[in-house]
């Protein structure tokens, strides 16, 4: 298992609801988060497969943009 992190531009609730789904879909994600308090809106992903750019692809599909950390 790694952990995969990014700066986001998910900014509140709304935005996370947009990308729950993309990110759920995503095979291969045991678990993922976001820190909303954090002022780089932290996305924190577990995986066992993906990269980076898996990843970035999939917030992307959402409408925002990650960057690895």
């Amino acid at each position: 298992m790694k952990t995969l992190k990014f700066k986001t531009n998910i900014n509140c609730g709304n935005c996370l609801a947009k990308v729950t789904p993309k990110l759920n879909e995503q095979s291969g994600i045991e678990s993922w988060s976001v820190d909303l308090e954090d002022p780089e809106r932290t996305l924190t992903v577990e995986t066992t497969e993906l990269g980076p750019d898996d990843i970035k692809k999939a917030v992307l599909k959402a409408g925002f943009l990650a960057n690895v950390k």
